[in-house]
């Protein structure tokens, strides 16, 4: 027989309970210890299972991540190809100005490259390194469609933000006189 432990001896000693009784108690927390071994195991085998499935989920998103980065990169290559294949000659030493970045840039064009850059016919996009080129409209809508931000200048797309002046600007500003002798 197993050795009892201190109360259980005790228990005999008195007459308390039979020796009998005291063999099953033991043989059932006997069986109890045992079957708690294959239960804990069965965890060590759930977290490991857990722990491997989180992996595999890292793994996706990672690789997913890797996937659109590439992707990213490989429109912005496409719009680079585009600004470089259809790019309009400039010439001419009148200043066109506009704000890149923040920052007030300057281009140097003729009246007819400012008429149709104003008129939203040409647009002004980031070109290679610190540079801008001119597009055509439907050149300069590719690269947008690739990557919005390297377009800089675009009237066309202007026109659809701005405000026109209502009836009651008009009766608004009416009421300032402009002096005759002002000159713009």
């Amino acid at each position: 027989m197993a050795k009892a432990n201190p109360l259980q001896e005790q228990l005999l000693k008195a007459g308390l309970v039979k020796k009998s009784k005291v063999a099953q108690v033991a043989r059932e927390q006997a069986k109890a210890r045992a079957g708690k071994a294959p239960p804990a195991a069965g965890g060590i085998e759930r977290e490991a299972q857990r722990a491997r499935a989180e992996k595999a989920e890292r793994d996706r998103a990672l690789e997913a991540e890797r996937r659109a980065s590439l992707r990213q990169r490989e429109l912005q290559a496409q719009a680079r190809q585009i600004i470089r294949d259809r790019r309009v000659p400039r010439s001419g030493e009148s200043e066109y100005r506009f704000t890149a970045d923040g920052v007030i840039r300057t281009l140097l064009v003729d009246d007819e490259l400012r008429q149709k850059l104003a008129a939203g016919v040409l647009v002004i996009v980031r070109g290679e390194g610190d540079g801008f080129e001119l597009l055509p409209r439907a050149a300069a809508d590719q690269v947008r469609e690739r990557d919005a931000s390297m377009v800089m200048l675009d009237h066309g797309q202007a026109d659809a933000a701005v405000e026109l002046p209502t009836d009651e600007d008009a009766a608004y500003y009416a009421q300032f006189k402009v002096p005759d002798d002002l000159v713009w």
